[in-house]
């Protein structure tokens, strides 16, 4: 598989308290199998969907850590990546560290907070499928410093920054890589404000979709299995959509592509 455009998604994984009981969760509500973790990667899972790998799980190496799905973002140099980030008011929490001959992982924590994963591809370029039920779809970024953050991914990533209507006064932009139109139709990411409508309390954070052939079905098992619903589901221009809450506190979101109307 070719790499990734700089700046592109290209990967997503969960960390979790309890390893077994995400795979049981993931692989009833989306339909994914497992590979067995090996125990010197900590026992990191990759998920597959019809033999295509999809995502990732992994244990908690540390029971302080949040439990979140994590977005990573291509690169053809994690090491210079990480040096802009810093010159533009980022934050390193993890330095370029080599996975074996599968690729080079960093993390990042953006001027607003919100923290992101880098990943320089080596055997393991990313996706093997996206975009279709069962696989990731799409990722939003909350901020409360809207400005700041834009121009953050701008200078890093090159991304162009537009707007877009949401039809419901609510500031919402999608960044766009180079060389991609700019708006919707070349996005890979989406910028909402975290406003009045959130908790006070609300970190900044990445929100990761994935892609589902029934929005309301998969949010009623989403609850059968033990998680929860924090938006229930809603028709948009761009799908059928639902922000859920796994069955271990871990915060994501599905979409059904196919009720677009756009």
């Amino acid at each position: 598989m070719a790499a990734f455009e700089e700046g592109v998604p290209c990967w997503v994984d969960a960390m979790l308290p309890d390893l077994a009981a995400g795979k049981r969760f993931y692989g009833e509500l989306f339909d994914w199998s497992f590979e067995e973790g090996e125990k010197e990667y900590g026992y990191y899972t990759q998920a597959f969907h019809d033999g295509r790998n999809v995502a990732a799980l992994a244990p908690k190496p540390d029971g302080r850590m949040p439990t979140v799905w994590n977005v990573y973002l291509a690169t053809a140099d994690a090491a210079a990546t990480v040096a802009k980030i810093r010159e533009v008011g980022g934050q390193i929490i993890m330095d370029p560290t080599e996975v074996g001959g599968f690729g080079t992982m960093a993390m990042a924590v953006d001027p607003g907070g919100a923290v992101f994963g880098l990943w320089q591809g080596g055997s393991h370029t990313g996706f093997e499928k996206r975009g279709r039920p069962g696989s990731y779809a799409w990722t939003d970024v909350y901020t409360r410093d809207a400005k700041r953050v834009d121009q953050f991914y701008e200078t890093v990533f090159g991304y162009t920054t537009r707007g877009v209507d949401t039809g419901d006064g609510t500031e919402f932009a999608v960044w766009s890589p180079p060389g991609r139109p700019a708006g919707m139709d070349g996005a890979v990411l989406g910028r909402g404000v975290i406003d009045s409508r959130f908790q006070a309390e609300m970190p900044a954070h990445f929100l990761v979709y994935f892609a589902v052939a029934d929005c309301d079905g998969t949010a009623g098992a989403t609850t059968r299995l033990g998680g929860r619903v924090i938006l229930d589901p809603e028709d948009t221009p761009y799908g059928r959509i639902a922000v859920l809450v796994d069955n271990q506190g871990a915060n994501f979101a599905v979409i059904d592509l196919s009720r677009a109307s756009r």
